[in-house]
Formats: C-alpha cells, sequence, structure tokens
C-alpha cells in the first residue's frame, strides 16, 4: 500500500522562513531526493556547508525539516523534509504584512520554476524517446467559471493526481521517472493584454 501524502499548511511563520532562495530550494531537494545530510546538500546545491547547516536549522525550528537519526552516522546530522508537498493561500495571512509578501514571493518563484522547467523539458525534447515525446504536453483551456466552480475543479483534479501519485509508488514501470506536474486556474486579467496580443 502506498504512503500516505503527508501535507502542510502553511502557516505565517512557516512561509516567512520558506521565503528564502536557499532554504526553498533545501527543502526542495530533501523532498526530491530524499534525507540528506548539510554537506551532501551544499555539495548538490553549489553552495557551502556553513550557510546549508544555519538555513537547515531555520527550516527545523519553522517545523518543515527533521532530523532522522541514522545507524553508524557517527557525527553527521541526517536532515529530511516533514512533508511530502506544502500548500498555502494568501488569504491565509491576511493582517501579517511580512507572511503575505512571503506568500507572494513563494507564488512568483512557483511561476519561475514552472517556466524552467519547461523550457528545459522543450529544449531536451528532441533527445527524448518517442514515447516520452508524445506522451508529455501543455494544454491550456479557456473556461467560464465561478470561483466555487473554480475550486470544486481543482480538488477534483487533485484527487486525480493523488490516484496516479499512490499508482506510481504502487507499481512503477520500466520508464518511471520523476514527473513534475503543474496545476493552475488562473482567471484572465481584463483590459491587461498578453504577450503577442494587439494592444
Amino acid at each position: 500500500m502506498a504512503d500516505d501524502l503527508r501535507q502542510v499548511h502553511l502557516n505565517n511563520a512557516q512561509i516567512r522562513a520558506l521565503a528564502q532562495p536557499l532554504r526553498l530550494r533545501l527543502l526542495g531537494q530533501l523532498r526530491l531526493s530524499g534525507p540528506a545530510t548539510a554537506t551532501r546538500l551544499a555539495a548538490d546545491l553549489g553552495t557551502n556547508t556553513g550557510a546549508t547547516s544555519y538555513h537547515l536549522r531555520q527550516l527545523a525550528e519553522a517545523g518543515l525539516v527533521v532530523e532522522q537519526q541514522r545507524a553508524g552516522s557517527g557525527r553527521q546530522r541526517w536532515w529530511r523534509a516533514a512533508h511530502d508537498m506544502s500548500s498555502f493561500r494568501r488569504s491565509y495571512y491576511e493582517g501579517d504584512p511580512e507572511a503575505t509578501a512571503a506568500a507572494e514571493w513563494l507564488q512568483a518563484q512557483q511561476v519561475s520554476r514552472f517556466a524552467e522547467l519547461a523550457e528545459n523539458w522543450r529544449r531536451a525534447l528532441p533527445g527524448e524517446s518517442a514515447a516520452w515525446q508524445d506522451t508529455t504536453e501543455i494544454s491550456d483551456y479557456m473556461l467560464r467559471l465561478g470561483s466555487e466552480q473554480t475550486q470544486a475543479m481543482m480538488r477534483e483534479i487533485e484527487e486525480v493526481i493523488e490516484r496516479y501519485r499512490r499508482a506510481g509508488l504502487d507499481d512503477p514501470r520500466p520508464d518511471t521517472r520523476s514527473v513534475a506536474v503543474y496545476v493552475s486556474a488562473l482567471p484572465r486579467i481584463d483590459g491587461v493584454p498578453e504577450k503577442g496580443e494587439d494592444r
């Protein structure tokens, strides 16, 4: 049976702690690659061990990473992500300007990260197998929905993603690899032309 997804709804202190470039990368690396020492993380991310250790402690204070005991590890400290994923809504932090600014920063990072992943895939596409070239896609749909309908749609999509996450753990296929799935429902802003549109 697949593991349950450990999820955290970021509180004010946690989102403020996470809104720092190296901390965000550290947490992402631990979630992607599993437990590691500060030395290993520093090597993987191209930073120094001192800064890595400091920021891991900040993440630990916020409850986003935890130490993991390992037999025979000596004085080395191993760290793991406390959760598999984080969620937040800007409205959670009304009345806390620092937390609101942190949420805005994290949203900007999400958009940049998606653009980076999409561009990396576009560049790598010619060297991929025919199966992967035909499998992956980016689609856009223009719907007319109210806010409650949009929320309901997103919850249903998340249920489908969770079903496939479990299937990937329970029944891995020979060509299994890490797949980034981005889901967004973004209302178009009236009067703001998009790139390529006439002004």
